[in-house]
């Protein structure tokens, strides 16, 4: 899978040459045409889970965006999250897609304990809530239409009513999620606390997370979710595409929401390191960051290209699934039941909306999360979000890559927030109607009616 070296050894060719006689065969000034000092490392493995938004690492290598950066490159899909986790921590694996939960759960020590950085963000939405059939033919008499089909979004209130009914004939409700630290797991139990039911409760001596639950939530990997599903193991899941989409294929399950409609434009995957890794390999880092910027910043530049990157995506050895599969979300629509595809242009946002930005009001965000359902079991005050987020995000290396992007001509100073201070600001477009301010992460895990609040203790 990894290309060729020859190709990089031609570049470092032609560079070196027109670093001795003064200009390039297309005539620019030697100023221009000198290399900056190369990769540390050059030979590089990255890992990635089979879901769609795995796209920049892999547009990233098919169009040769790390060759550009002198980097040789091989992609290689990992079975589950943990698995990748762990070969990114013993270094079978240089940096890997995670979820962006991954590099904060392993710092503070919640499962693996692991020093992980990140300076990178693949992507905005991607994710949605999927329920079998049997659970759908009882939810969709509850909910309201609109011109003739269900009115979107479908809140968990609905579904509340179909959950009392089965705890009363002593039948439990089960869900899918990813990982512990997955966004799916946050976004999952973020709809159904919005809803009024409990997703459970994460406490040391039950690391399931189901204590006072209404709804089992178990891991299942994301390829095996429609499968899982259909066999009744599970009764619905929330996983990112093209999972979703299969199961409307296949005619297994049908997705009742999106994550763009829980929390508007909400971040996804990040590009992980260990670290020690980045501390060694400063260059490469900032290399990687540059192949990965322009992979999004084509992906989002226009229809065409997402066409092209859901051929890329289907090949067997990426994500694997049908190209009108991968299609039916990547290029601005979403099908929900069978038949009912609506437009949903901002379901995956690879660059527009400074998506790639490492911001840390991000982070604080999955530490309430991680804290509102007992992952993290003591309260802490503001500043020590603060701090972890520091830690483990890197704009510092993002924008060493995006100027110097900037300065060959590749992008442009507006592409980027230059000048922000790593915090969004208050942020609304969540279903429950609730703000978010990252700045004060204590007071808005107060706001919520299910959940720990600040100072509680499961």
């Amino acid at each position: 899978m990894s290309k060729s070296s020859p190709s990089i050894q031609r570049r470092r060719f032609i560079a070196g040459t027109t670093a001795v006689l003064g200009t390039s065969a297309l005539g620019l000034p030697a100023a221009r045409a000198q290399k900056s000092a190369p990769p540390e490392k050059e030979v590089l493995k990255f890992g990635f889970i089979k879901l769609t938004d795995c796209a920049p690492l892999v547009v990233a290598y098919e169009k040769q965006f790390f060759e550009d950066e002198g980097l040789n490159v091989t992609l290689e899909a990992q079975a589950n999250w943990k698995v990748l986790l762990d070969r990114v921590i013993d270094g079978q694996l240089d940096g890997a897609h995670m979820l962006a939960g991954q590099p904060l759960g392993a710092t503070i020590g919640f499962g693996t304990k692991a020093d992980i950085v990140t300076a990178f963000s693949m992507d905005l939405n991607g994710n949605g809530i999927t329920v079998s059939n049997a659970v759908w033919e009882e939810l969709k008499p509850l909910l309201p239409t609109e011109g003739g089909r269900i009115k979107r979004p479908v809140k968990a209130d609905a579904l509340k009513k179909v959950v009392d009914k089965w705890k009363g004939q002593g039948k439990p409700f089960k869900m899918g999620k990813v990982f512990p630290v997955s966004t799916h797991n946050y976004e999952l139990r973020y709809w159904l606390a919005a809803g009024g039911l409990h997703p459970g409760y994460y406490t040391s001596g039950d690391v399931t997370g189901t204590k006072n639950a209404d709804v089992l939530l178990s891991v299942t990997p994301p390829p095996q979710m429609p499968a899982t599903m259909e066999a009744g193991t599970i009764n619905g899941y929330c996983v990112g595409e093209p999972w979703n989409q299969q199961a409307v294929f296949k005619g297994v399950g049908v997705p009742v929401i999106t994550d763009l409609e829980i929390w508007k434009n909400n971040p996804e995957k990040v590009f992980g390191v260990t670290r020690a890794w980045a501390d060694k390999n400063p260059r490469t880092h900032i290399a990687v960051v540059k192949a990965l910027i322009r992979a999004c910043m084509w992906l989002d530049a226009s229809m065409a290209n997402r066409i092209e990157a859901v051929k890329m995506l289907a090949k067997p050895n990426y994500v694997g699934a049908d190209a009108a599969v991968i299609g039916n979300s990547m290029t601005g629509t979403f099908e929900y039941e069978k038949g009912d595809k609506r437009p949903l242009p901002d379901f995956n946002v690879f660059f527009r909306y400074h998506a790639t930005y490492p911001f840390y009001s991000d982070a604080i965000w999955y530490l309430t999360q991680m804290r509102r359902w007992g992952q993290i079991t003591e309260t802490k005050p503001d500043s020590w979000y603060l701090d972890v987020a520091r830690k483990v995000y890197r704009p510092d290396v993002y924008l060493q890559a995006a100027k110097a992007l900037i300065s060959e001509g590749k992008a442009k100073e507006a592409d980027f927030p230059m000048k922000t201070d790593g915090f969004k600001g208050p942020q609304d477009g969540f279903i429950d109607g609730i703000v978010y301010d990252g700045r004060k992460p204590n007071e808005y895990l107060n706001k919520f009616k299910i959940g720990l609040k600040a100072n509680d203790a499961v």
